[in-house]
């Protein structure tokens, strides 16, 4: 099985949030189930070539034109975990400081970047059984497959995925994108699949022209379908519903797993959890919260967006703040979430601590040491840190929703409960799922059992790989 994987950034080269992580683990994966796989990604001026090893291709500098204007492009490469990562590297489009920007030609920077993949591909005469392409970025490589590239024999048989992995980002543009990919103005028609609300929507082509979509879990599958979460796409998503697969990320056990977790105090595992408690402490510390460690322990590492929730957790904690807890946050994002975060701790140092930053081994100190993990999402495609949070023995606290949905089983099922979860994103619904948790605290033998089941959850990227093994062979 040969799979060309197109994705806009990938860990450990390149990464501004989950998209990242899954481009840089499922690949390997694959690979590790038989699959011979070359990743393409752009190579924007933040990647440190040498420290990402990467070196240059003996490759003719070719142009694409877009825009109206031919720009070059050469390539650089490098093998790493059984899989070859190729750059599109043009200075022009990818040397902004940044992976995306809000520059008029954001549109002819990704449309330069899917034309130079084929472009390569051609060079290289490589015949993919399956483009695996990501999100907007990657949305016009089905439709260029099938009106634009058909004639060459090299993708005769080739057949395309879409992955979705936030439908709220759909490369909305101007018409004259269509024009400016190489498709002809009669593509543009009210309706149609490269036409939005009077403007070009590069998602929307992708998912009418790609033999399957997927997205990052069963839930999100059906729930984009819906005009609740489908962003204005439910209507092509719902005539598209038999050709989509959700199928949930897995995560990276060997960063997360508190076995051998070298950013933490002390290791555990589902076996032996003794060294849970080590963590709390050191947690505890780091934090500047003294006194009992007998009261249960609250912890957050999120985006601080519209999307997170957040709002319901300030309002809880203004009205509970007499209740026995703490809670520790770390993350970025929007100016007002970080104020009101902030203001609150500064009025409570003794209960939350607030940290407005990337700090790697804060968030696994929080995983690792927190009692409790808050994720009062309003939406969430799939979700990592309730998995993470699952693996360390932390009872993650979630909205039922996307991800969350799929891998957070409500203690209400006393034979499989792994977690808390509320169904609606009301603050009445999520004190109450706070306040069972205070209760579950109490119940020692009880919350032995939920974190066991947690722990002994199967999250990897192997599992998962395997579910998209299948999918391209049911298209092959």
């Amino acid at each position: 099985m040969r799979v060309c994987f197109v994705t806009s950034e990938c860990a450990p080269f390149v990464k501004t949030g989950g998209l990242a992580d899954v481009s840089g683990s499922l690949p390997p994966a694959l690979s590790g189930l038989g699959a011979e796989v070359k990743v393409f990604l752009p190579l924007y001026d933040l990647v440190d070539r040498e420290k990402s090893g990467i070196a240059a291709e003996d490759f003719p500098e070719t142009s694409v034109e877009a825009g109206g204007e031919k720009r070059g492009f050469s390539l650089w490469s490098r093998r790493k975990d059984g899989v070859d990562y190729y750059f599109i590297d043009c200075p022009y489009y990818f040397g902004r400081g940044k992976v995306y920007t809000n520059d008029e030609d954001e549109n002819e920077r990704f449309i330069l970047f899917q034309h130079a993949v084929l472009r390569t591909l051609q060079f290289m005469k490589w015949k993919p059984d399956i483009f695996h392409c990501n999100d907007w970025q990657a949305s016009y490589i089905p439709a260029m497959l099938k009106l634009q590239y058909a004639w060459d024999e090299i993708f005769r048989n080739s057949k395309s995925i879409l992955s979705i992995h936030n439908i709220g980002y759909q490369g909305i543009f101007e018409p004259d994108t269509v024009t400016k990919a190489g498709f002809g103005e009669s593509s543009f028609v009210l309706g149609g699949p490269f036409e939005f609300n009077g403007n070009a929507n590069m998602l929307k082509t992708g998912i009418y022209y790609a033999d399957a979509v997927s997205t990052v879990s069963p839930t999100y599958a059906e729930e984009i379908t819906t005009q609740e979460f489908g962003s204005g796409l439910e209507g092509v998503l719902k005539a598209r519903k038999d050709s989509i697969t959700g199928i949930l990320n897995g995560i990276d056990t060997e960063e997360w797993n508190p076995v051998t977790d070298k950013l933490i105090e002390s290791n555990y595992s589902a076996m032996n959890p003794a060294g849970k408690a080590e963590n709390k402490a050191a947690l505890l510390n780091a934090c500047g919260f003294g006194g009992n460690e007998s009261i249960p322990l609250y912890g957050i590492v999120s985006r601080l967006a519209w999307q997170k929730g957040i709002e319901l957790v300030l309002e809880f904690c203004e009205k509970n703040i007499g209740k026995d807890f703490r809670l520790v946050v770390l993350g970025s994002g929007e100016e007002k979430y970080e104020k009101q975060l902030k203001k609150l701790a500064s009025a409570h140092p003794e209960k939350i601590k607030v940290s407005v930053e990337y700090n790697n081994k804060l968030a696994h100190m929080i995983t690792a040491g927190s009692d409790f993990f808050m994720m009062p999402s309003r939406y969430e495609p799939c979700g990592l840190n309730q998995m993470y949070s699952l693996n360390y023995g932390t009872v993650p606290i979630v909205r039922k929703v996307g991800g969350l949905a799929d891998t957070v089983i409500d203690i209400s099922d006393k034979e499989n409960g792994n977690g808390i979860s509320f169904p609606e994103f009301v603050y009445a619904e999520f004190e109450e799922a706070v306040m069972r948790s205070m209760k579950l605290y109490e119940d020692r033998a009880l919350l032995a059992a939920v974190i066991k089941r947690g722990m002994e959850r199967d999250f990897s990227w192997r599992k998962s790989g395997g579910e998209y093994m299948a999918l391209y062979e049911s298209l092959c």
